[in-house]
């Protein structure tokens, strides 16, 4: 078992959304995604995974499939395999999401 502290990964830009590597295995993998106020992830999809947005900080607009959904701390999305998925940061204040899918399309 590996520990990790993900707050202490966390790192902004002002030009992208950061996608922050804490761990991957063959299974999955778990990142963080650091968007300033703006920033996004245009929707898209993943055949045969699953992955979830679970916001740490901030506000964000989960897009799974035709619906969006704002999501504060605490709160959480999840697509199915082939659905269409995206995140948004409405802003006005920095957004952290845990995001997580498996399995790992990096390993397949």
């Amino acid at each position: 078992m590996s520990y990790v502290d993900a707050l202490g990964a966390v790192r902004f830009a002002a030009d992208k959304l950061q996608k922050v590597g804490l761990f991957q295995t063959e299974h999955m993998f778990c990142d963080l995604y650091c968007l300033e106020p703006g920033q996004s992830q245009k929707p898209h999809a993943h055949a045969g995974a699953t992955k979830f947005y679970y916001v740490l900080e901030g506000r964000a607009v989960a897009t799974l499939g035709e619906e969006s959904r704002e999501l504060g701390p605490g709160q959480l999305a999840w697509s199915a395999p082939g659905e269409s998925h995206g995140v948004a940061n409405p802003g006005p204040a920095r957004c952290v999401l845990l995001v997580v899918m498996g399995p790992n399309p990096n390993r397949a």
